[in-house]
């Protein structure tokens, strides 16, 4: 199978087909985790034969970057929309706190691929190289919602990573970590402030 031509779809029945192998993987991946999930179990779930399959993907872990992009585009343009609907001028305290709540949601919802992620980040150069590109485009466009909302910040580019890293970081430690100790509602709070102070100095 590692030598076969891999077919870039370009009738809208071959892209369809490709996308039901990506949402297969996505639930079995959510569902299963990545290690304890095979190509055949893809395939069968998204109505094909595992041949299909490698007319698309090389293997396991190629679907399993496309399960990171579908993943990615989950969380992120929900939050995109959200602050497309927000009335202006943004009222920075509610729309920070609004796109925790959404962040918190997401993650709640994909918790076990997510996981897998993250873990799999940590030893593979290749997902963790997407995963600093996602990080990337979401501060470059962080930084044009600032602007474009006359929001305009010192080292706004380092001030939108830190941004992401402290929103992110929150709904793990909500999600995953649950330390008995913390009180999320003043973590909020703290978060909130620490990123309308980043923004507005």
């Amino acid at each position: 199978m590692g030598n076969q031509q891999i077919r870039t779809p370009q009738q809208q029945r071959s892209i369809e087909k490709r996308n039901k192998i990506i949402e297969a993987g996505y639930q079995l991946f959510c569902e299963k985790g990545y290690h304890n999930t095979n190509t055949a179990e893809i395939a069968k779930l998204a109505g094909v034969s595992t041949g299909i399959v490698y007319n698309y993907f090389k293997d396991k872990k190629d679907i399993f970057m496309d399960v990171i992009e579908l993943y990615e585009s989950s969380i992120t343009y929900p939050i995109y929309d959200t602050i497309k609907l927000m009335e202006k001028p943004i009222n920075l305290s509610k729309a920070i706190r609004d796109i925790i709540i959404d962040l918190t949601k997401a993650h709640t919802m994909n918790k076990t691929v997510h996981e897998e992620m993250q873990a799999l980040s940590h030893t593979d150069k290749e997902i963790s190289d997407l995963f600093c590109s996602f990080q990337s485009n979401i501060a470059t466009y962080l930084v044009e919602l600032m602007k474009e909302n006359d929001i305009c910040p010192s080292n706004a580019y380092e001030k939108a990573h830190l941004i992401i890293d402290i929103i992110e970081n929150l709904s793990h430690e909500i999600v995953y970590h649950q330390h008995e100790y913390l009180n999320y509602d003043v973590m909020t709070d703290v978060a909130v402030n620490a990123v309308v102070d980043m923004l507005t100095t």
